[in-house]
């Protein structure tokens, strides 16, 4: 980084420590941030996507000095930082700049619905050991539905990533979402995926309000 250049900016909401293998590998610190284009009915971070979150913005070496006191924790297990939200990879500059400054054994997970640009994917893709993927649907009409998106953008994203060889560093979380899909489209988009080459698959079903 050049003296006269301005370091990218994390608006956090939340960092929680110690968590096991929730958020990939061994014990992880969670760096939440705000920011996410898809509007999801059953958003569990709502306040991420709108901003009524309140945030603080972290150089990434604020961010080092907030979490490198778990530092024997993640060597220990193998964990590290994982960044969510909201959509990850909107801060994939960020991310970049912190991998060239943590340690390089500490592991990077990105939990993301692929809702970025793909140079902002490209930006991280070798910076990321592990990429937890929120799929919701492959149907695109339940897709779209349910996030107001164009399904294109997280399938060429996915397309992507496998294309680079890069299936062992892949976890997609598949949801049956009440109102949105039924278990037989949950197990089409399973299927669908195994047929890309996907083996890490969750299926959990969202539980509803009220």
């Amino acid at each position: 980084m050049s003296p006269l250049s301005v370091p990218p900016l994390l608006p956090v909401v939340a960092i929680k420590r110690h968590r096991f293998v929730i958020d990939g590998a061994g014990i992880t610190t969670l760096v939440a941030a705000s920011g996410c284009p898809a509007d999801c009915k059953w958003c569990l971070n709502p306040f991420c996507r709108d901003g009524s979150a309140r945030s603080v913005d972290y150089t990434p070496e604020r961010l080092l000095e907030a979490v490198r006191q778990d530092h024997l924790y993640y060597l220990a297990s193998g964990g590290g930082i994982c960044f969510g939200g909201g959509e990850s990879l909107l801060h994939a500059a960020f991310i970049h700049a912190f991998r060239q400054i943590c340690d390089p054994s500490w592991k990077l997970t990105a939990e993301t619905a692929l809702c970025a640009d793909c140079s902002e994917l490209l930006q991280v893709i070798d910076d990321i050991d592990l990429f937890i993927i929120d799929i919701k649907d492959m149907n695109p009409r339940i897709y779209r539905d349910y996030t107001g998106l164009d399904p294109s953008l997280m399938r060429n994203n996915l397309k992507l990533l496998l294309s680079c060889g890069l299936q062992e560093r892949i976890k997609v979380r598949v949801p049956h979402i009440p109102d949105y899909n039924t278990p037989e489209d949950v197990e089409q988009s399973v299927q669908e995926l195994r047929s890309m080459g996907i083996a890490d698959i969750e299926v959990f079903s969202y539980v509803r309000r009220g």
